[in-house]
């Protein structure tokens, strides 16, 4: 075979051919990249298919014993997780939000007579669509535990700061020690990280299991009264970690000033960061939360050398630091962590409690690594 056949012999044809073949990859790449979002989406959702699948056997033969097979609780002993309340569905938000709308248009002076007298026959329309409603979710009343539709986020009655995906996860992780005392036994942790028995992509597979149940705009109060069991609200006495007594609250000046008061216990504090409180589960590690170890040692020679936390500070002390940082975990973040820790301590704790978890930290004065 002669190969100079093969070739193209004048420059013009091997300048056209190199055209049409940079012009037919090019078109190729274009097709790819075109295409590519396209692709990554389906991949997404088939992956996301197959954790919720996985998540479902998962959450059939570890979760419904407490949590139901249908996932809406047992009463006495653990809350509905099929549950508006958990997605922090509102009732009255559509009827709120045209109300709102609507009273902003009729304080508008440029608005006519005509339109006025409109705005008022809908405002009294919504005020009885408003209480049809009102009547029907009076009856969940009956169903245990919190729950109050004026107020119908569970993440916002937590004082929770990040989102629910982090919530239910961080719950799984370490669990619920002190829920023994309003339930009859309380929520292990499940995850290795936490000490549990789960892989941590199994969680997630649960985790996504659970956030499946979610309907949008489209929960109904059928769906609210299905419900057999809502939550506890984490500031009732029986949560009060020591009792119903006076608990910190969340001035940090007025804290810092009453804690020389008590005098620490470390082994008790180690108590509650380990069990009652449930603090391991996220500082065991550095993939949610600072690691315990060290917690002294950082809080002196790093955190208190920050000036934003100094600006934060009533005094520039490990002791003023960490309590501030119980009870307003939102207000100051380590990077590169979010806001995943419960902010309700200063309606748990008592003065003892803080000051006996402060000494406890106060020994985690390992070197920084």
């Amino acid at each position: 075979m002669n190969l100079q056949g093969l070739i193209f012999q004048k420059i013009e044809h091997r300048i056209i051919a190199g055209t049409v073949a940079f012009l037919a990859m090019m078109a190729i790449i274009g097709w790819i990249a075109i295409n590519e979002p396209g692709r990554m989406a389906s991949f997404e959702q088939q992956y996301l298919a197959r954790s919720i699948e996985r998540g479902a056997g998962l959450f059939a033969s570890n979760c419904t014993e407490c949590h139901g097979t249908d996932g809406r609780g047992i009463v006495g002993r653990a809350p509905g997780l099929n549950s508006p309340y958990l997605f922090g569905h509102d009732f009255y938000g559509a009827i709120d939000r045209e109300t709102s709308n609507l009273e902003a248009e009729l304080n508008n002076p440029n608005t006519t007579e005509e339109r006025r007298t409109e705005i008022q026959t809908r405002l009294t329309e919504l005020q009885t669509e408003r209480a049809a409603i009102g009547q029907r979710l009076a009856t969940v009343s009956t169903i245990p535990g919190y729950y109050d539709p004026e107020s119908p986020s569970r993440l916002t009655n937590l004082a929770w700061g990040s989102t629910l995906y982090n919530f239910v996860y961080t719950t799984l992780v370490h669990g619920r020690p002190a829920s023994s005392s309003y339930w009859g036994q309380p929520m292990a942790a499940w995850i290795q990280t936490g000490g549990g028995p789960l892989r941590p992509d199994e969680g997630q597979d649960i985790v996504n299991y659970i956030l499946n149940w979610d309907k949008g705009e489209d929960w109904t109060v059928e769906d609210l009264l299905a419900v057999n069991q809502f939550p506890i609200r984490p500031v009732d006495p029986a949560t009060v970690v020591s009792g119903d007594v006076e608990t910190v609250g969340t001035d940090v000046a007025a804290i810092v000033a009453e804690l020389p008061s008590f005098q620490g216990d470390p082994q008790n504090g180690m108590t509650l960061y380990q069990g009652a409180l449930g603090c391991l589960g996220c500082h065991a590690n550095a993939q949610i939360a600072p690691l315990t170890d060290g917690t002294w040692t950082r809080v002196q020679e790093v955190r208190l050398q920050d000036p934003a936390v100094q600006a934060l500070l009533p005094e520039q002390t490990g002791e003023a630091y960490l309590a501030f940082s119980i009870v307003l975990p939102h207000d100051y973040l380590v990077p590169p962590y979010g806001p995943v820790m419960t902010a309700t301590f200063g309606a748990q704790l008592t003065y003892q409690d803080l000051a006996d978890l402060i000494a406890y930290l106060r020994s985690q004065d390992q070197p920084i690594q």
